[in-house]
């Protein structure tokens, strides 16, 4: 077998393959690079998941970054038990040709319980104070130790929140290259997700793009040349490209406007409540699954998003069955957003009755994605001091929240999960085998098999 490491570099796409990437593109011109067709959602965690088993999400259960559960009756995103995978992972389907196959899966999403010899994910620890601690998961559960005495703690608010950086990156691939030394897989997943940040934040403004490709492409650097002079064979992949929006759609509003929206007031605020709704969005970046439980609504809430500003595609079971989202897991209608729009998770008509978690970076709170969460609220006067103040407060034994999340959805600039995209803005993969140009997100399953196998 030969060693191979796959390194998911998200955001990267041909637009942003340049001048301000001179490593990766000196790189790539000696390698074979294809555009890979959007899955939708083009979101992480359906992506990732149709790469590595080859499957469509109708197949492999994996329908966003979140969904509905049905049976607990809440909306639920980010969980990382493999287990809600339906379908085998590709180093499932390589040992049955080689049972002494060893993979590590690097920080790729369900990550959790699953078949791979070595895995490291983000997962902070939630203390019995209300703390929220920085931390990691792995299998076995001492690498995660060894990893952290090496490297010092995973840099958890660097990965995602208001304070995202490169430093996240730097973690991962710095602790890939130690798994590497200590275990030397055959297969290695690499997940890199700086240029996430930026390209949502901003879109393509030109003012703060070039540096964070200068930072990603430098980390790529010392990846790829390390790996490559262990004989590695590298492959560099994206998930998806990232467009500039400018239309925030909120479809929870349309259907509170239609009185089919279940609201509930907690002190004074308000929450969505899922289970006691006829009907309700979950929105995750350019698609959203609107859950119908009222099914003698359903023929009024299609008509009403097909008339909605922004929104290029209403599927029903038909067109569910084109796209591939024909599973349980999705919602009665899915909505597509068009190439400038993209839907929030908004339910509230006044901010001042927003629910608590909505000024906070609450991921598993919230009943759908929320990239406003890496951002600071603009509106807020000397924030870095009350930041200051806040966290002093913690560290003292107080509780406090750190509700400095803006709620102005423009604020946004880019984003992904359609799939009407121009080329140089779909997912990209450069490898040294031989493809074809344009290639389907099912056939990264076989790529990567055969690259172990040959």
């Amino acid at each position: 077998m030969k060693k191979v490491a796959v390194i998911n570099v998200i955001g990267l796409s041909k637009r942003v393959l340049g001048e301000h990437t001179p490593f990766l593109s000196k790189w790539a011109a000696k390698k074979n690079i294809a555009s890979v067709e959007p899955v939708l959602p083009a979101v992480t965690c359906a992506v990732q998941t149709t790469y590595l088993t080859g499957k469509w999400p109708n197949e492999h259960g994996i329908v966003g970054n979140g969904w509905f559960s049905k049976e607990a009756q809440e909306v639920q995103f980010w969980k990382q038990s493999n287990q809600l995978v339906q379908a085998p992972n590709v180093w499932d389907n390589i040992r049955k040709t080689n049972p002494d196959f060893t993979c590590a899966n690097m920080f790729w999403w369900y990550n959790m319980y699953s078949t791979a010899d070595y895995s490291v994910t983000p997962r902070p620890q939630y203390r019995a104070d209300g703390q929220k601690v920085p931390d990691c998961y792995s299998y076995p559960a001492d690498l995660r130790d060894r990893l952290q005495a090496e490297l010092g703690t995973f840099p958890l608010f660097h990965f995602w929140g208001p304070k995202t950086t490169i430093k996240s990156s730097e973690w991962i691939a710095d602790a890939s290259k130690k798994v590497h030394e200590w275990h030397n897989p055959d297969l290695m997943l690499v997940y890199l997700p700086h240029l996430d940040y930026v390209l949502q934040k901003y879109g393509h403004d030109e003012k703060h793009l070039p540096k964070d490709l200068a930072e990603i492409d430098k980390v790529c650097e010392d990846l790829i040349t390390y790996l490559e002079a262990k004989g590695v064979e590298v492959s560099v992949i994206s998930e998806y490209g990232i467009t500039n929006v400018e239309r925030p759609i909120h479809p929870n509003r349309v259907l509170r406007d239609m009185g089919l929206l279940g609201i509930r007031e907690e002190n004074g605020l308000e929450l969505l409540d899922a289970g006691a709704s006829k009907a309700f969005a979950v929105a995750d970046h350019q698609i959203a699954h609107v859950y119908v439980n009222d099914k003698s609504e359903l023929a009024a809430v299609k008509k009403r998003f097909e008339a909605e500003a922004g929104v290029a595609l209403v599927l029903d079971e038909e067109g569910k069955k084109k796209y591939h989202l024909d599973h349980e897991r999705s919602g009665d209608l899915v909505l597509v957003g068009d190439d400038k729009s993209w839907f929030t998770y908004y339910f509230w008509e006044d901010d001042a009755e927003a629910p608590d978690y909505a000024r906070m970076v609450d991921i598993h709170k919230k009943p759908g994605y929320d990239p406003a969460e890496m951002l600071l609220d603009p509106k807020q006067k000397l924030i870095i001091p009350k930041i200051i103040f806040k966290v002093l407060k913690k560290k003292l034994g107080f509780r406090m929240v750190m509700d400095v999340i803006p709620l102005d959805a423009t604020l946004v600039k880019g984003s992904h999960g359609a799939v009407n995209l121009q080329d140089e803005d779909k997912a990209i993969f450069i490898s040294s085998q031989k493809h074809d140009a344009n290639i389907a997100p099912t056939a990264i399953h076989d790529l990567i098999m055969n690259s172990v196998l040959r």
